[in-house]
């Protein structure tokens, strides 16, 4: 690969000491290790995504806002971002400093680590308390630009009341795009309104919330489940720690993080009793598992609605609900769906009596590529992994050969 000069003079290189290799995969983009030799001898090396499209443009800026955001309070929970721009073939590129997730001990002359536990990380971004919004002489709910969660673009205008900004800028903005992208549904616009009317200002209403004084923003990470958390080094710096990635950051609530981590699991009694401790919860404590279930409702909307499958056939009332992404180019469609309805059946019958229903985005134009969502009732996350392990699975796994990319993530089961 060769490194663009936009890329060499946005991170100050020397071509003729730097080296581009591809590195790890994403659905969303193209991934690289950028190693170069620093004027005193010193090896450097960065991490980079590139990808085409305004909404790459959008994604890459929200997340270097976000990473910056984190690194500024939490330094070692997170690499820093160091430049976001387009390289000069046209392409949106974010480079940061290099995560080495494979890193098992600190080099030679390293420091140590810092020790912190990831709850302990967690809790002190959790209690400080945001800065000054831009144009606003106080701290403000929301963030300084649009931010992803996964390729969906967040609008993020700022706002005083976190009870507006998460019914507006969450809630209601998915039931907005989900009209633009489907068409209206006169029974999701009325459970959306309702929830936005009444439930809302039940649980998080600026009168209500922390007996009537409000909440204070501090940073989230916004998007944090198992599969955006590890350990490694930073930068080739210091030792190895606990560390979070691919943020869609915004000022808010510090409870609104735990909807998508409860939703997703990964994270055990352990982790919450530690975490509670530097960040208590929020009084009324006797209404905090609701307000996380009112948390989880946002990236639950954008699942089920974004996908066009019937979603009466969805499998929401199970234990453990297995949400696969299948990234395909659009010149292969067709050939992964014929090959998908050839070996669906296995998966089919082992989850039996459970269901397995599938649908592809529709919110997804201009993007070049496909992508198919395929939900799945599981007994536990374990009964997933033992699927793995089947035959049945050596067959379903013939779809591979026609995908670009993967991504799967469990979730707890709505209650209906």
């Amino acid at each position: 690969m060769k490194l663009d000069p936009a890329i060499a003079r946005a991170l100050s290189l020397d071509s003729k000491t730097t080296s581009v290799a591809t590195h790890g995969s994403s659905g969303f983009n193209a991934t690289a290790k950028i190693s170069t030799t620093l004027k005193d001898g010193t090896q450097k090396n960065f991490f980079l995504k590139t990808a085409h499209g305004e909404g790459a443009g959008i994604m890459f800026r929200g997340e270097h806002a976000s990473l910056n955001a984190i690194h500024s309070v939490v330094p070692t929970l997170c690499p820093a971002s160091l430049a976001t721009g387009r390289s000069d073939d046209g392409a949106f590129f974010l480079a940061t400093d290099f995560l080495d997730l494979s890193a098992r001990s600190s080099a030679a002359g390293s420091d140590k680590s810092s020790g912190m536990s990831l709850a302990a990380k967690l809790g002190k971004l959790h209690t400080t308390p945001a800065p000054p919004a831009p144009g606003h002489s106080k701290a403000m709910f929301g963030f300084e630009a649009t931010t992803c969660c996964g390729d969906t673009a967040q609008p993020n205008d700022f706002r005083s009341s976190w009870a507006d900004f998460y019914a507006q800028n969450r809630l209601l903005a998915v039931l907005h795009k989900c009209e633009r992208s489907n068409g209206k549904n006169a029974e999701f616009r009325s459970l959306v309104q309702q929830t936005v009317d009444k439930v809302v200002p039940r649980l998080i209403g600026d009168d209500h919330l922390n007996d009537g004084n409000g909440v204070t923003p501090v940073v989230v990470h916004g998007d944090l489940w198992s599969g955006n958390k590890g350990r490694g080094q930073i930068g080739g710096r210091g030792g190895i720690e606990e560390v979070i990635f691919d943020p869609s950051a915004v000022y808010g609530h510090s409870e609104y993080e735990l909807g998508i981590m409860n939703m997703f699991g990964g994270f055990g009694k352990t982790f919450f009793d530690e975490y509670h401790r530097i960040c208590p919860k929020t009084p009324p404590v006797e209404e905090y598992s609701d307000r996380v279930s009112l948390y989880e409702l946002s990236p639950w909307n954008g699942w089920m609605f974004y996908v066009d499958v019937e979603k009466r056939l969805l499998p929401l009332d199970v234990p453990i609900i297995s949400i696969a992404r299948y990234f395909v180019s659009r010149a292969q469609k067709e050939g992964f769906v014929e090959q998908f309805r050839a070996v669906e059946h296995f998966l089919g019958e082992y989850v039996a009596p459970k269901l397995e229903k599938y649908g592809w985005r529709i919110d997804n134009e201009g993007s070049g590529k496909e992508e198919c969502v395929l939900f799945a009732g599981w007994d536990d996350v374990e009964s997933h992994y033992a699927f793995a392990k089947t035959q049945r699975f050596e067959g379903f796994s013939k779809i591979r050969k026609y995908m670009t990319g993967a991504e799967i993530k469990h979730a707890m089961g709505l209650d209906l």
